[in-house]
């Protein structure tokens, strides 16, 4: 007779990080967590909106913390890690949604390319890089400390296909699927099979960033809205919320022996070569 086992899908009892959490696609990460059952960490630099998600998760029953921080502020990330042990008693899991394009950081199709601006580039850079490895530093140490856990970084079809315009954020991005797989090979060395780090790399969805730049703000797509629809054979954008089963899969037991790969949620655009 076959016994019935646990749902290895389900994330009761695991206590979950989210950085970027405040923006379009934290707040569908948050919900698929709160779903699934987690106790969450809602950390954005929008104390505002951070509360709210916060005590939106609370009101319908489930477990969470508003977490105010800067990603790149590494005293206010240990500063609340301690908060976060104190009110759950443990880290289990890490979503590094934190990050974005920067205007500094966008090269422009009549720009001089040899007088790009380095310190643009060198900023959408930080905030995409350095805003994943250092809650990976700090809340990385506490899921080991716990015996192990799952770190989802957000990544993009820009780490691998050149996408015109935004050129430090395409860099940023190429560098997290980089320091992904190396640091999961890193920490299989250190702690086995214990710790689990992997990049969940969207395609295009709206978001408050790209709004303008994928739409005419008339209820169609702009130029480059509609080249994306063209190379997408589903031909749509994404919806947030689709990346959510995605995402509860790395952070739940049902993935224990996943680490150091992407998962590529994009409708197909990344396997169409426009032909």
């Amino acid at each position: 007779m076959m016994e019935k086992q646990t749902n290895i899908f389900s994330l009761r009892s695991k206590v979950i990080i989210v950085t970027g959490a405040t923006g379009v696609l934290g707040y569908a990460f948050i919900k698929a967590l709160n779903n699934a059952g987690a106790s969450i960490g809602v950390m954005g630099r929008n104390e505002k909106v951070a509360n709210q998600r916060a005590n939106e998760i609370i009101s319908a029953g489930g477990k969470a913390i508003a977490l105010i921080a800067d990603v790149l502020n590494e005293k206010q990330l240990k500063s609340w890690r301690e908060k976060t042990l104190k009110k759950f008693g443990r880290v289990d899991g890490l979503v590094n949604a934190a990050g974005g394009n920067v205007p500094e950081g966008i090269l422009q199709p009549e720009d001089d390319i040899f007088s790009l601006n380095p310190e643009g580039m060198k900023k959408a850079m930080d905030i995409n890089l350095w805003g994943t490895v250092l809650p990976t530093l700090i809340y990385g140490k506490s899921i080991a400390d716990n015996g192990g856990g799952s770190i989802v970084n957000i990544s993009s079809v820009s780490a691998v296909r050149t996408l015109t315009k935004v050129m430090g954020y395409s860099m940023g991005k190429a560098a997290v699927e980089s320091f992904s797989k190396w640091f999961a090979v890193e920490l299989a060395n250190r702690y086995g099979d214990k710790i689990r780090i992997n990049t969940l790399m969207p395609g295009f969805f709206l978001t408050e960033q790209n709004r303008t730049l994928l739409t005419d703000g008339k209820g169609g797509y702009s130029k480059r809205g509609e080249s994306v629809i063209r190379h997408t054979p589903f031909n749509r954008f994404g919806q947030p919320e689709e990346l959510g089963g995605a995402l509860v899969w790395l952070l739940s037991d049902a993935s224990k022996f996943v680490t150091g790969t992407t998962i590529t949620v994009d409708g197909g655009f990344n396997a169409f070569s426009g032909v």
